[in-house]
């Protein structure tokens, strides 16, 4: 009998595992393929959370990736403004929007902005991350300790090079974008 339980327990834990370790992944379908994400809640819990509940919900199918800097990153993320599929939809103010949901404390953390990191973005105000987050093309050190390390990526760093980039003498505004095309948990 206690052989019995004992094995009962060991599969329990090992699917709870699994379980838990698919809860931390997501997918980000682009135009040119999908970008496996992993997500990090043991160092930004309530990010993660965000992040999560916006992109099951499919907040950001659609949004588009209002400024990309060739060699520093792409943003993305304004439900507001930037998703094509909105009435709300405006590329203009693309960048100055947010969800719903309040604004989020800071969860600085010792993780480095390094190629394929996914990090918040904010206003000058260190707790006003909400929905609009980025994706580092390469390292990028004077962002460590400031802006909210949640992610990075696993598998797909190829497609997220291939995203349009913009105009280098427009902070990176870019001009018919590329958007995502899903963005979910595993």
């Amino acid at each position: 009998m206690n052989r019995l339980l004992f094995k009962i327990i060991i599969i329990f834990c090992i699917t709870m595992s699994n379980i838990n370790a698919k809860e931390d992944f997501m997918i980000l379908k682009l135009k040119d393929g999908n970008v496996k994400i992993e997500l990090f809640p043991e160092h930004a819990p309530q990010h993660v959370e965000r992040i999560k509940k916006l992109a099951n919900e499919g907040i950001y199918d659609g949004v588009v990736f209002h400024r990309v800097i060739e060699g520093f990153m792409a943003q993305t993320g304004d439900v507001k403004f930037g998703n094509s599929n909105s009435k709300n939809f405006n590329l203009n103010r693309a960048g100055m929007g947010g969800s719903d949901l309040p604004d989020l404390k800071s969860e600085f953390n010792n993780l480095p902005h390094e190629r394929g990191t996914l990090s918040m973005a904010r206003s000058s105000d260190p707790n006003s991350a909400n929905s609009q987050f980025f994706i580092c093309f390469e390292p990028a050190p004077f962002l460590d300790r400031q802006y909210t390390v949640f992610g990075k990526v696993v598998e797909g760093m190829e497609f997220v090079d291939k995203i349009k980039k913009g105009d280098s003498n427009n902070n990176g505004a870019v001009a018919n974008p590329d958007k995502i095309i899903s963005f979910r948990s595993l």
